[in-house]
């Protein structure tokens, strides 16, 4: 019902204090109150007031909530979120409303307790709830439904088939959103339970809810639990997730890749290679590559962040190599040295059996070995004793030497017999080269919780990363050959070269290239003399305006450059944001968005369902926050969510995308950005709101590259023109004035 102000007198309106804030607060059947709430009151005294209002005895027995689509309870903890102008509902108190719950789901009427399953379904969101139903034993009660469910009504389902498989949706949706609270460890649950989940994945295939939420509480008894790791992967097979990735939901395929991840880095050491023997003869690859990657839809932000972690964990299958020395002992070892000079020199290979063989041998291999490039003419061996990248290195001039034969040959041949100074040393170069590509690819790091950076290309092939350095090693003699570079002193050529073509890969990542033939043809496209162009084009703002008049210009206009990127900042902060809410599982979704009023003067923010495809309505954000109320704005770990027990594992990466808005005396809104750059422009523009300096490495960048286009734009007519650094000099006067005319 709309609530009717009456109209005060003419005077103007003292501004309310800081503890008082004005809400309506609704009872089913009655008109709503307007009430004004004392902060600084216990809220059981609130409640109170509120219940002697509509004459409701035992007010013990009530709690306020927010009457929005969250519901969620107020509590002393949260009351602070309470705002001007917010609609509060008066309902049963949280233990109340568990206790009922509790009992209802118990019903025998199979109706009864749909309808009380979908109510927890939805009440479970709040913690508040959460822990009280946890209390009476709620999960055990719910696991027990689960493990009993499918025999109790066996014969049920075979007529009320959907009313069956809405009730056992609602009990896992249920259980997931108790159990991401964290309240309650993992490690409680039984084997009967674990095997009718695990179950659910074979027999429910066509039940989209089902299936999703049996997939994301395998995801996350994995996780966060060591012997459910082990019970979970003896009774879920990689054949049996499989057929979900061959189907069309990109949501169902996305919780499949991530339980296939989730025990992929739970699995001990020995037992990853052999999962990862096991992926292969499914073709796990073939099949992502086919019904995912190059499937006729947009991938989403979740599945990307999947494909990344998957990628990450598959090359950190290669740490073991990468750190692991030669034997120089090792004869199994050796021989492939042996069989590196074998495939190149083969021709040149002299009988064994003719006289002084030994000797001839001995010296031949050395000078073999040498036109292989290694350091360590008389024992090659020796080169691979440094780690990273150890064996790995030489691992991939093996399969170079076999799999790509020619280019091999050739590019050790066509070194070997220069006379130049400036061949390549194939050796010396493959083992540097194999060190950069492991940093590049951060081979041996954990997968980021955030990022979402995978190369569709190292899903086109069972061995991608030996693929990747084929084609690099190819380009770094090309590379080398371009810049003339000698290995007379390899360690200085190396540092310059290997800067380059770390450059001509990093850009051609950055495309994304769909296949290593693509990315192949990118990095044609980056010769050196591309590079230095490149190069050159963006040393222009560094180099060629450093003079003094030019500075001075530079410091005149940087002002207005600044304000040029505040009003740009702050326009984006009106546009707004959608947020991601990150758990403990990362699989749910939960979004919530931020914009800021078109006068600057307000933030608007509140909860979405789903990510917003358009434009977010100004209604659907319930929630405000005055500018003038802002006190602070903290990043990293001064965040209070990344104070927090166990938030978010606290990696580097969300570190570094987390801030927090403090305001009133312990108020706090916690963001983490979606990527890099949306975060330097929300901090940039809080910081703008608050009257501070903008500090990111975007403001920057965006300073550097305005400032530099303004300045040329300025300098047009002075093109070709050499600015001289100090002003010209005065000349001295003339020894006469004959040369003026008077008019008159």
């Amino acid at each position: 019902c709309p609530v009717v102000l009456a109209p005060g007198n003419s005077s103007v309106a003292m501004p309310p204090p800081a503890d008082i804030v004005k809400v309506a607060i609704e009872w089913p059947g009655a008109f709503p109150k307007l009430m004004e709430i004392d902060q600084k009151k216990p809220l059981s005294l609130i409640i109170k007031e509120v219940c002697d209002g509509w004459s409701l005895a035992n007010h013990d027995q009530f709690a306020l909530q927010h009457a929005d689509s969250s519901n969620f309870y107020i509590t002393e903890k949260n009351r602070n979120e309470i705002k001007n102008g917010a609609i509060l509902r008066l309902t049963t108190s949280p233990a109340q409303n568990a206790q009922q719950l509790h009992e209802r789901i118990q019903s025998s009427s199979m109706d009864a307790k749909l309808e009380a399953l979908k109510d927890l379904a939805n009440y479970s969101r709040d913690v508040t709830f959460a822990q009280e139903f946890i209390n009476l034993d709620g999960i055990s009660l719910l696991t027990q439904m689960v493990e009993s469910g499918t025999e109790r009504y066996q014969k049920l389902q075979k007529i009320m088939k959907p009313c069956f498989g809405d009730m056992l949706s609602f009990t896992l949706t249920a259980f997931v959103e108790l159990m991401d609270h964290g309240i309650v460890s993992w490690d409680t649950f039984s084997v009967a339970f674990i095997k009718k989940i695990a179950s659910y994945v074979n027999k429910f295939a066509s039940d989209i809810s089902i299936l999703q939420r049996s997939l994301a509480i395998l995801e996350s008894m994995v996780l966060n639990s060591h012997d459910l790791y082990q019970k979970v992967a003896q009774e879920i097979t990689i054949g049996q997730l499989i057929p979900h990735l061959q189907g069309t939901d990109q949501e169902i395929q996305t919780y499949t890749i991530a339980v296939i991840n989730a025990l992929f880095l739970k699995a001990p050491d020995d037992k990853r290679q052999e999962m990862a023997n096991i992926l292969a003869q499914k073709q796990l690859r073939s099949i992502i590559l086919t019904h995912v990657i190059r499937a006729q839809r947009a991938i989403n932000n979740e599945m990307a962040h999947q494909l990344y972690v998957l990628q990450v964990l598959t090359f950190n299958l290669l740490e073991d190599r990468m750190m692991t020395k030669m034997d120089p002992q090792d004869q199994a070892q050796r021989d492939i040295i042996f069989e590196l000079r074998r495939i190149a020199f083969d021709a040149e290979s002299e009988p064994n059996n003719s006289s002084g063989s030994m000797e001839k041998r001995k010296s031949m291999y050395t000078r073999d070995y040498k036109k292989l490039g290694f350091i360590n003419h008389v024992n090659p061996a020796m080169d691979f004793t440094q780690t990273p990248p150890g064996m790995l290195a030489l691992d991939n001039m093996l399969y170079f030497a076999k799999h790509h034969q020619d280019a091999y040959i050739r590019i050790v041949l066509e070194n070997s017999s220069r006379e130049d100074k400036h061949e390549c040393p194939f050796g010396r170069s493959s083992i540097e080269l194999t060190k950069m590509l492991c940093e590049i690819l951060k081979v041996g790091e954990l997968p980021s919780e955030t990022c979402n950076d995978f190369h569709p290309m190292f899903f086109t092939h069972d061995r991608s990363f030996e693929e990747f350095f084929c084609i690099c090693i190819q380009l770094l003699n090309k590379t080398w050959k371009e810049m003339r570079a000698t290995s007379e002193d390899f360690n200085k050529a190396r540092k310059r070269v290997m800067q380059v073509v770390k450059e001509q890969i990093m850009r051609a990542l950055t495309t994304k290239p769909s296949s290593l033939d693509q990315f192949k043809s990118k990095l044609q496209n980056l010769s050196y003399t591309e590079i230095l162009k490149i190069r050159q084009s963006e040393r222009m703002n560094q180099e060629d305006f450093q003079s003094r008049p030019i500075l001075e210009l530079k410091e005149k206009i940087q002002p207005e450059i600044l304000e040029l990127i505040k009003q740009q900042r702050l326009n984006r902060l009106v546009e707004g944001t959608c947020f991601r809410k990150l758990n403990s599982r990362r699989r749910q979704d939960k979004f919530w968005y931020c914009r800021l009023s078109p006068n600057h003067k307000v933030l608007h923010y509140g909860d979405l369902e789903e990510s917003p495809q358009g434009e977010v309505p100004h209604d659907s954000l319930q929630d405000k926050l005055p500018v003038a109320d802002i006190k602070a704005v903290v990043t990293g770990k001064d965040c209070p969510h990344m104070k927090e027990k166990g938030a978010l594992k606290q990696n580097k990466e969300v570190l570094e995308l987390a801030f927090s808005i403090l305001y009133d005396s312990s108020g706090q809104l916690n963001f983490i950005a979606p990527d890099k750059h949306e975060y330097c422009v929300w901090t940039d523009g809080l910081n703008a709101l608050l009257g501070k300096d903008m500090l990111s490495d975007l403001t920057r960048n965006d300073l550097d590259t305005l400032l530099s286009m303004e300045i040329k734009l300025r300098l047009l007519d002075l093109e070709n023109i050499q600015i001289p650094d100090a002003p010209p000099p005065i000349p001295k006067e003339p020894s006469n004035y004959n040369f003026v005319y008077d008019c008159n």
